[in-house]
């Protein structure tokens, strides 16, 4: 570097130095030279003595290399086929040791292969990763290789697509079949039940508690024997029961689950597969429209609902992540609010009661069922209790049309009876009790008729018809007493007692027919503590318990007899109106007929009649009805006589009217009703004597003296100005008033005259 920094002359000083060196190096080579020729010479020398040596050894040499080469040649040849074979046996080494690091590869894509055929997707997953991170690696100089690598995302794509496909058609396959499923957990959810209720019962029993339920221990029985037989069943054939779960192969869920965690997408299928059982939800709780039509329509709805959940909860126990607790209550508590709201609606077009029973039963299992995986079921019980009151809705309206065929068919007349075995047929249908009537020898008359019976058995019908509906609720015995006395109360109180009242209303139930109705609710009000006893047995509950209800048939049996009463009194009216129609008098005939009017003695012998009828009433209801028979025929005879288009009335018209008069107060004196006091029934007509009293005396002067008066002898007839016939009797008094003066005066005159004349 020296040599070109910018110190003047640098240069030449350099060229100078090295001229030097070179001077000096010369000089080295020059004195090594002098020393070493001589040995240089004598080298020579040597070579040149030894030169015909060298070309003798060079002929010796030549042949003997001659000779060695002929001899060689097949040396030679052997060696290099040696060699040859040396390089393919390396070769081969080198072969076998790169397919033995590439066979495994191969084994393993060939393995990938057959586990995609065979669909062992998950398995296949598996080898692909081992093939990645383990195989491919170590070959992965071959083009093979790049081939295996380029085509293995292709088939996780295609595992995925596949196992997508699998699930999808496991998802269509368990909407197609969950009925199916859903009835099986049922059916099992209800023999488990059963099951259960046999044990209890055989508990019961032996500790002494005998519960039960009318009739519903014949069905109990027959459920112990059908579970009985299939326990024997079981044991014979010793097959294994299979289970809800068991009826779907859930393998494609397990394999699409794993596939996507394995590709990290499981978060992916996880919501997709949640989107779509929503979906499907949706679709399951959608109901047909004629659901309500029949129990087949309930049944299937509610199967598939089951069947729904009961897939989900498999899911949910079965896999780690796929549903959720969370998931499942919030899916239920959609499907439940929609499950509620489809069976009010459904529910309320059913107006069979069989059908609405049918529904409650399947409920009940399908509430039993959901609850025994898990999913809470109250509000389901609450919903019964609503159809509940349908049921009893259509219970009333079934039995009200079965009271008006009983009172259609009814004759209205006591039931006769021959001999002893009639009587305790009778007997053993309802509660009579007559110990004068046991007295009397056969054959005889029971009082009430034949709708008597078959009324008090319908409504013991009746109360096993709710009976049913209050069984599996899982309610206190207390309550399902409650339950049923409330119902009955309903029974009585509106049904029966609605149809007691149109049947009292209808035209062609007469006095006769009506007495017997009085009579029927008589004895069917005495019935109703033996209804509660019955209810009371049925419940095991004691009628002394504070909370029990009591039946109101009293109060509707005594409205019914109240209306009967007041139809009696109504039609009595009736038929006496029809009688006075029929009156035909002659205002202005001269004299009397000597007799009583026909259609008045008609008149009185339908009424001698009818209240001989009466004589299986109440003392007062027959008086009551005689009294106000005889009120109104009183007051339509008075009418008659102050009718307003009579102008005029004769002496003989009105003794003729007298008679009939007299006839009714002899029919009234007569007692036709036994429990009057004194002359009370002859009262009855005492203003029509008083009024026709004046007609006959024609003592007007009298009357208008003593009017107001408490001892006037006229004091109840009540004289009106617009009376035609009282202003007759008026100006025919004016007459005779002004007769009587014009006479006196002439008297008076003929007097003075005579006087005079004397």
């Amino acid at each position: 570097r020296s040599v070109y920094d910018d110190q003047p002359n640098a240069h030449q000083r350099f060229m100078e130095k090295l001229d030097a060196c070179i001077r000096n190096h010369d000089r080295e080579i020059e004195k090594m030279c002098n020393f070493h020729h001589q040995g240089f010479v004598d080298a020579i020398t040597e070579l040149l003595k030894v030169r015909a040596d060298a070309e003798k050894l060079k002929v010796q040499v030549t042949d003997t290399n001659r000779r060695l080469q002929d001899a060689g040649k097949e040396v030679i040849a052997q060696t290099e086929e040696i060699i040859r074979c040396r390089v393919q046996q390396r070769n081969i080494t080198t072969v076998v040791e790169k397919l033995q690091l590439c066979l495994p590869v191969l084994e393993m894509y060939s393995k990938l292969k057959e586990q995609m055929n065979v669909k062992r997707y998950y398995s296949a997953l598996k080898t692909m990763e081992q093939l990645e991170n383990l195989y491919l690696p170590r070959v992965s100089q071959y083009r093979f290789c790049q081939i295996m690598t380029e085509n293995l995302p292709k088939l996780r794509e295609e595992i995925k697509e596949i196992s997508m496909s699998d699930l999808k058609d496991f998802l269509e396959s368990i909407r197609k079949h969950s009925d199916r499923i859903g009835e099986t957990a049922m059916k099992q959810a209800q023999q488990q039940k059963t099951f259960s209720t046999t044990l209890q019962k055989q508990n019961n029993v032996h500790y002494g508690r005998n519960m039960h339920f009318g009739r519903s221990r014949i069905l109990e029985s027959k459920n112990e024997i059908t579970l009985k037989r299939t326990f024997e069943d079981d044991d014979e054939h010793e097959e294994e029961v299979l289970t809800a779960q068991d009826l779907v192969d859930f393998s494609p869920v397990y394999r699409c689950l794993h596939i996507y965690s394995v590709l990290g997408d499981g978060e992916i299928f996880e919501n997709y597969y949640r989107k779509q059982r929503r979906k499907q939800a949706r679709l399951v709780l959608q109901p047909q429209s004629s659901m309500h039509e029949t129990v087949e329509g309930y049944r299937r709805y509610f199967s598939q609902i089951v069947g729904f959940f009961v897939v989900e909860d498999h899911i949910l126990h079965v896999t780690q992540g796929l549903v959720t607790r969370t998931y499942t209550d919030e899916l239920w508590n959609m499907a439940l609010s929609k499950i509620i709201a489809v069976l009010r609606t459904h529910s309320s077009y059913c107006s069979d009661p069989d059908l609405v029973l049918e529904l409650k039963n399947l409920i009940v299992v399908f509430a039993d069922t959901l609850q025994g995986y898990g999913f809470p079921v109250n509000r389901l019980f609450d919903l019964l209790f609503e159809i509940r009151d349908q049921y009893n809705e259509t219970l009333l309206k079934k039995w009200s049309g079965l009271f008006r065929d009983i009172f259609e068919v009814d004759n209205y007349s006591p039931i006769p009876v021959a001999n002893e075995e009639e009587y305790k047929i009778v007997i053993s249908k309802f509660p009579f009790q007559d110990p004068e009537l046991d007295k009397q020898s056969f054959p005889k008359k029971l009082p009430m008729s034949q709708s008597v019976p078959q009324i008090y058995i319908q409504v013991k019908e009746f109360i096993y018809a709710s009976l049913k509906f209050s069984e599996s609720l899982h309610r206190s015995s207390t309550e399902i007493d409650d339950m049923l006395r409330k119902s009955t109360n309903l029974l009585l109180t509106r049904t029966l007692s609605s149809c007691l009242q149109n049947l009292i209303k209808k035209p062609h139930i007469g006095l006769t027919e009506l007495v017997q109705i009085i009579i029927n609710t008589t004895h069917l009000e005495q019935a109703c503590k033996y209804l509660e006893d019955f209810i009371s047995n049925i419940t095991n509950i004691s009628q002394v318990t504070v909370h029990t209800a009591r039946l109101y048939g009293l109060s509707t049996f005594k409205d019914a007899r109240h209306a009967a009463e007041g139809e009696i009194y109504t039609k009595l009216n009736q038929k006496i109106d029809e009688f006075i129609q029929i009156a035909d008098y002659d205002w202005t005939m001269s004299e009397s007929d000597g007799r009583a009017s026909g259609y008045l003695m008609d008149l009185i012998n339908f009424l001698r009649s009818t209240f001989q009828v009466f004589t299986h009433l109440p003392g007062k209801v027959a008086q009551t009805a005689c009294m106000s028979a005889c009120q109104h025929l009183s007051t339509s005879l008075m009418q008659m006589l102050l009718d307003n288009e009579l102008k005029q009335i004769s002496m003989g018209a009105i003794q003729q009217f007298n008679l009939d008069v007299i006839q009714c107060e002899l029919f009234a004196s007569s007692e036709p009703v036994p429990g009057f006091q004194g002359d009370t029934l002859q009262l009855a007509f005492i203003d029509l004597r008083q009024l026709l009293d004046l007609f006959m005396v024609w003592d007007w002067s009298t009357y208008l003296a003593d009017y107001g008066q408490a001892t006037s002898k006229y004091l109840r007839v009540n004289a009106s100005k617009k009376n035609n016939i009282f202003a007759q009797f008026r100006k025919n008094d004016r007459d005779k008033q002004k007769l009587i003066e014009t006479v006196v005066k002439q008297l008076r005159s003929l007097v003075n005259g005579m006087s005079q004349h004397t």
